[in-house]
Formats: structure tokens, C-alpha cells, sequence
């Protein structure tokens, strides 16, 4: 009885120790990418003035953080129009591409006749073909999801093909002799050993959206913050510019935690203890 009691107890403070290195590692990850970010912001408010630069060149962090707190109800309106536009561009990527890599992978014929030509329409550079979606779909939302669709799509599909592929083909022989059905080998045993694969393609594909979002809107648009960029560079307003490429970097770095915080919560196994 006294032995039983004792066991939870002495899991308590080991425990107690895993939560707190947890912890440690989280204020690790967000306290040093902050002390530099702190660094080279004191650093750029003291040199430009130093250096003669006008602000109409280059504005100090100061003034374009000030123009940010000032506007911040229009900026912010715009900010979730492109944040929008980037989840919507993603997440349609993400819902055709890994699919269709598995079918791809799983049917040889497909991969020789339609692999080929999803590579020659990715060679086309998307920047040039923008233009024509605004001629297509005029300037709402949908031609600015499809070109962040089209960025983030080619990168998925690699990743997810990759793998989709990279299971070895014993492990299957394997589930087929234990009796496994072929849909609870894709579950438990296919799509745990592509996640890894899958989830590089989708960090990279996070970081090409944005600049989907942001070049669709260059190319026409009435809302968004590739609106308000082109707004201040015809004014040169160089604290609206700036202020516009933080509230991008936010939302960039929020979505890519976003991502992470998937990856986690789908592979607790790479959990670390």
C-alpha cells in the first residue's frame, strides 16, 4: 500500500521538471528572435539619423511604429483583408495537392502522363500571369486566392508525393499479412509516414503565400495591404510603406505558427519529452 502510494508522488516532481524545461524552451524561442529583432531596431534608430539619411529614404523605426499605432483601425482592416486572401490560397492548396500527390503515387499511368504537365504549368512564372487573372475575374478576391493557390500548390504536391513515397514497400506486405484493410493502412500507417514530408512542403508553401496575397493585389486591387504599399510608394509615404511591411511580417509570422502548431498537434510522436 505504502510503495503504490509512493509511485505518483515521485512522478510529481518529474513532472513538474518536464513542464518547466517545456517552458524554458518556449521563453528560449520567443525571447532570443526578440532580443535581435530589439538589437537591429536600436541599431537602424540610431544610424539613419547619424548617416543624414531623410526619412523619405529611409524613416527610423520610431516614425513608421508611430504611423502603425496611428493608423492602426485602416491598416488593420486592410491586414485581414490580405490574411484572407493567404488562408484561403493555402488552405485550397493544401485540400488538392496532398490528395492528389497520393493518387499520383498510386497510380503509376497518372504520374507518367499528368506529373509532366503540372511541372511545365509551374515553369510558367506566376508574376506574368497575374495580369490575366485580373482581366478573367476582375478585382475581388478570387483572382488574388488563385494566385496564391497556384504558389502554394507545386510545393505541396512534391512534398506530399515524396511522402506518399517514401513509405517502404515491406511495411505494407506487412499490414497486408496482420489483415489490415486498405483504408485503415492509408490511416495508420501511410499518411503518419508522409506527415513529415507533407508538413516541409506546407512551411514552405506558408511562406509563398503571402507573397501571392501581396502580388495579386499589386496587380489590381482596392483593398489589402499590397493596396496601401502602392498607395504610400505614389505618395512616398515611407512610415505607411514600412508600417505595411510590419503588419505583413505579423501576419507571416503568425501563420507560420499556425502551421507549426499543426504539426505538433498531428505528430504528438515527435513530441519531444
Amino acid at each position: 500500500m505504502t510503495e503504490s502510494a509512493a509511485a505518483p508522488a515521485g512522478t510529481a516532481p518529474a513532472a513538474t521538471d518536464r513542464d518547466s524545461s517545456r517552458l524554458r524552451e518556449w521563453a528560449s524561442a520567443i525571447a532570443w528572435p526578440l532580443a535581435s529583432f530589439a538589437v537591429l531596431l536600436g541599431a537602424w534608430e540610431w544610424l539613419v539619423p547619424l548617416a543624414r539619411i531623410p526619412e523619405y529614404i529611409l524613416p527610423v523605426p520610431s516614425a513608421f511604429f508611430e504611423r502603425l499605432w496611428t493608423d492602426r483601425a485602416d491598416i488593420f482592416q486592410h491586414t485581414l483583408v490580405t490574411a484572407n486572401e493567404i488562408v484561403l490560397g493555402f488552405l485550397m492548396a493544401a485540400v488538392v495537392s496532398i490528395p492528389l500527390g497520393y493518387v499520383i503515387v498510386s497510380v503509376r499511368l497518372l504520374e507518367k502522363a499528368i506529373y509532366p504537365v503540372i511541372v511545365f504549368f509551374q515553369l510558367v512564372p506566376k508574376i506574368a500571369i497575374a495580369p490575366l487573372f485580373v482581366v478573367w475575374f476582375g478585382f475581388g478576391l478570387f483572382p488574388k486566392v488563385l494566385l496564391t493557390f497556384l504558389l502554394c500548390f507545386f510545393p505541396t504536391l512534391v512534398a506530399s508525393m515524396t511522402g506518399f513515397r517514401a513509405l517502404d514497400e515491406r511495411v505494407l506486405y506487412l499490414t497486408r499479412s496482420m489483415g489490415a484493410s486498405a483504408w485503415q493502412t492509408f490511416r495508420y500507417v501511410r499518411v503518419p509516414a508522409a506527415l513529415t514530408y507533407i508538413f516541409s512542403g506546407l512551411k514552405v508553401s506558408a511562406v509563398f503565400a503571402a507573397t501571392g496575397a501581396i502580388v495579386g493585389e499589386f496587380v489590381g486591387a482596392n483593398a489589402g495591404l499590397g493596396y496601401l504599399l502602392l498607395r504610400g510608394t505614389s505618395f512616398l509615404d515611407m512610415p505607411l510603406i514600412f508600417a505595411c511591411l510590419v503588419a505583413l511580417s505579423v501576419v507571416g509570422i503568425l501563420f507560420s505558427y499556425i502551421v507549426d502548431a499543426l504539426e505538433v498537434l498531428l505528430m504528438p510522436w515527435q513530441r519531444r519529452g
